[in-house]
């Protein structure tokens, strides 16, 4: 049966296990978020991953409140300069894969989508505005960089996501999840 978009902003109540769950993925995410491959203009990191995987198992308003967290936290470890506007831009790119994951199936199309308005809306618009309030540099002159790092890094992204949220260990790990 085909689950409408209202199911995914279902809140679930959380567990015990669901507390260390979540905590154990935000300490991952936060490891993550720092293993990053590329050069300085195209980089690619994996927390995403971690925030659709929460996403997928306790949806748009839990993993919107890890993202949230994760992005505070993430800034504080690394002596980065806050800004609340990225802070945003993790929590709707973590609503976005609730919407598209939570009660659903990874298939290519949900994978594809939400991939592509998370590049589109979050990354490429949103943080290119977060940055040139920051830096009080031009839109238009950060933009066309950021399409390009984009367009590399999205795919490579939806595969590993497609693999990710479909590979057998994680279909077990979130049937064992459910069971208890």
């Amino acid at each position: 049966m085909m689950k409408s978009i209202t199911d995914s902003f279902t809140f679930k109540k959380l567990r015990t296990l669901d507390i260390v769950v979540l905590g154990l993925l935000l300490a991952a995410g936060l490891v993550l978020n720092q293993l990053t491959f590329g050069t300085q203009f195209i980089q690619l990191g994996f927390g995403f991953v971690v925030t659709a995987l929460i996403s997928a198992w306790y949806g748009p308003w839990w993993s919107a409140s890890v993202a949230a967290i994760a992005d505070i936290v993430g800034t504080i470890l690394t002596g980065g300069v806050y800004f609340p506007g990225f802070t945003v831009s993790a929590i709707l790119g973590a609503v976005i894969y609730g919407i598209f994951f939570y009660q659903r199936k990874a298939t290519w199309a949900n994978v594809i989508i939400s991939q592509l308005i998370i590049a589109v809306v979050v990354n490429t618009l949103l943080n290119t505005l977060w940055l040139t309030l920051m830096y009080k540099t031009p839109f238009w002159a950060l933009v066309s960089t950021r399409i390009v790092k984009e367009v590399i890094i999205t795919p490579i992204q939806i595969i590993i996501l497609y693999l990710v949220l479909n590979s057998h260990l994680i279909k077990k790990l979130k049937s064992r999840l459910n069971a208890k």
